[in-house]
């Protein structure tokens, strides 16, 4: 294990815990890490650095904050709503300083990717649950009606699905002796004609996206959570399903060249 100072800098955390592999990365570094998280994590990282608070420690903080974020939906009025908001980039901040802690201290493990992965899973499946949830009156009344609360469980499994397709790629190519994908667009572009035409404009609106943590979150507060984006959400969410299982199956990331 290589040695590090007992009290670095923002500007040593920034080298060692922020490189290129990581800030660089097209589809793991989420937009508001980009625009502004990665400048706020290093303070944060410092001071747990300070702490016994281990990697996976604050990745089990990430786990509990995302999954408040659903429980805070359940707060009747704007005030759930915003509260959502604030745990939902609380979240994201948890989720890049646990990695940077990992790479200081030289503890990246699959344990560690493992409970990342859990995190998100649980966060962004439970959010439209809660919503289904919420719109229907619980936990303030008893609910007579279960079918907006049906409509989120149903946006929440195709969440699920949507991020299982993406694992499934990785454990596929490792069952057939593959390397592993390097973490490049080109990876996932289509190699038909008609299918790259067909993903072009999403590449400016990127739909898939909307069934983040944090852009539900917000597009929750511009709708103040009406039925009609649970109900629209659901066309939506059976649309990138079938999109992005399609654009799987039409890539080279199954391919053994």
């Amino acid at each position: 294990m290589t040695s590090r100072p007992s009290k670095p800098t923002i500007a040593q955390i920034r080298e060692i815990s922020q490189p290129a592999s990581v800030t660089g990365r097209s589809n793991a570094e989420h937009w508001v890490a980009d625009l502004y998280l990665r400048k706020i994590s290093p303070y944060l990282t410092r001071l747990l650095l300070k702490t016994p608070i281990t990697a996976n420690g604050v990745t089990y903080l990430m786990i509990i904050t995302g999954i408040s974020i659903s429980a805070a939906l359940l707060v009747p009025g704007y005030s759930g709503i915003v509260i959502a908001i604030f745990l939902s980039q609380l979240q994201m901040l948890w989720d890049c300083c646990d990695g940077e802690i990992a790479r200081w201290r030289e503890t990246q493990s699959p344990k560690g990717v493992f409970l990342d992965r859990l995190g998100h899973y649980l966060t962004e499946s439970l959010m439209p649950v809660a919503l289904g949830l919420r719109l229907a009156g619980w936990p303030n009344n008893q609910i007579d009606d279960w079918q907006l609360p049906f409509f989120g469980a149903l946006i929440g499994i195709m969440i699920l699905w949507n991020k299982a397709f993406n694992d499934i790629v990785h454990v596929s190519r490792a069952f057939a002796g593959l390397a592993k994908l390097a973490d490049a667009k080109s990876v996932g572009e289509p190699t038909k004609s008609w299918l790259r035409i067909a993903k072009a404009p999403f590449r400016i609106f990127a739909v898939q996206s909307l069934f983040h943590s944090v852009e539900m979150s917000i597009i929750i507060l511009i709708f103040n959570g009406s039925e009609t984006l649970l109900r629209w959400g659901l066309y939506l969410a059976l649309f990138v399903t079938a999109g992005h299982l399609l654009s799987i199956l039409g890539s080279k990331k199954l391919e053994r060249s």
